[in-house]
């Protein structure tokens, strides 16, 4: 792709979500979510692969049915109060169609079949942007209109999509779509605390992003998308597998490592909200998620590939890829439990 091109754009992409964050209007944050699908449409479809037009069309479609369903929902509120604010949702019939299209936008269940399948279909790089920064936009407005929209709703939403996401990854072999099983349930714990300390998801959401982006660009670094090309990554870069076995148990929030702050957290604060059946179901889709995980770590860590050499030091490729991002994300996805101190003071 032209590097002009690109930039135009990736700017986009950033201008869409500016414009959704800054917006307390309806139409605004309306247009700013088209752009951000438009921006990020030829980026998904730039390697013209039948499976990646396949992807995009899906993923297209899919956006732009919630796009016409935020239109027509906002437009119904306007029509019962008389104004576009965000803040004003008093009419519950439009404040639950708000909520199940912004679950279509971001991939919650049951509205997450898209995911998946349409992850699958990516590059790595062009997935870890659908996974990370697509989120933002949609989570801000679910975020500004939380207040509006029906507790159960919210609640059942949540739960839904951490048991989704953990039952759908357990008999995946691809990566992708095992990634985006976690995207789905890591929304899950995001949205279940939402009503009750928005500051806890917006951490649950900071703390996934830098875990999904040293997954997704470990991956693109071993070039690897499925698990059995993963047993044959300890021999030819075995420090880089040691730090994404890690990030995986992370990912799966296990201690002493930065997943685990985020779900401590959010079952803490479920606890103190006399909610001890919630936080059971929610730590019990946790243990779901974090099989899969250990699936990958057994795969990386703990087998030998059949076809390795039998020399000591294989023949190693120096990598193109920028190490920096990686670096930065992976330290940040592994270390960050002995701060949640100071995280929690500046949160609140």
């Amino acid at each position: 792709m032209n590097p002009y091109v690109f930039m135009i754009l990736l700017s986009s992409l950033g201008l869409g979500t500016t414009l959704t964050f800054a917006s307390s209007h309806w139409l605004l944050a309306w247009m700013g979510l088209e752009i951000n699908t438009l921006a990020i449409v030829p980026l998904m479809a730039q390697h013209h692969h039948p499976r990646a037009v396949e992807a995009t069309t899906k993923y297209f479609l899919t956006q732009a049915t919630a796009a016409a369903m935020i239109l027509f929902a906002s437009t119904t509120n306007a029509w019962i109060t008389g104004e576009w604010d965000m803040n004003n949702m008093s009419s519950p019939v439009a404040s639950a169609m708000i909520i199940t299209a912004l679950a279509l936008k971001i991939g919650l269940a049951p509205m997450h079949f898209w995911m998946p399948e349409v992850l699958q279909g990516l590059d790595l790089l062009t997935g870890l942007i659908l996974s990370t920064w697509q989120k933002l936009a949609p989570l801000a407005l679910i975020i500004q209109t939380a207040q509006a929209i029906d507790p159960l709703l919210l609640t059942a939403l949540g739960l839904m999509s951490t048991l989704v996401g953990g039952w759908g990854g357990l008999n995946q072999t691809q990566l992708r779509k095992i990634l985006a099983y976690s995207s789905i349930a890591h929304m899950g714990w995001m949205l279940i605390i939402l009503q009750y300390a928005p500051q806890l998801t917006l951490l649950a959401l900071g703390t996934y992003i830098f875990m999904t982006s040293a997954a997704f660009l470990t991956l693109k670094s071993l070039s690897s998308t499925k698990i059995n090309t993963l047993a044959m990554a300890w021999s030819s870069s075995p420090i880089l597998t040691t730090t994404t076995a890690l990030v995986l148990l992370s990912l799966g929030g296990l201690p002493p490592l930065t997943g685990f702050m985020p779900k401590w957290l959010i079952l803490q604060e479920l606890a103190k909200q006399n909610l001890p059946i919630t936080a059971t179901i929610m730590a019990l889709a946790a243990l779901l998620s974090l099989y899969f995980y250990l699936r990958l770590c057994y795969a990386m860590a703990l087998t030998i590939s059949p076809s390795t050499t039998n020399s000591i030091t294989p023949w190693r490729v120096q990598t193109t890829q920028a190490s920096l991002p990686l670096t930065l994300s992976t330290t940040v996805a592994l270390g960050l439990l002995p701060m949640t101190p100071a995280i929690l003071m500046l949160a609140t």
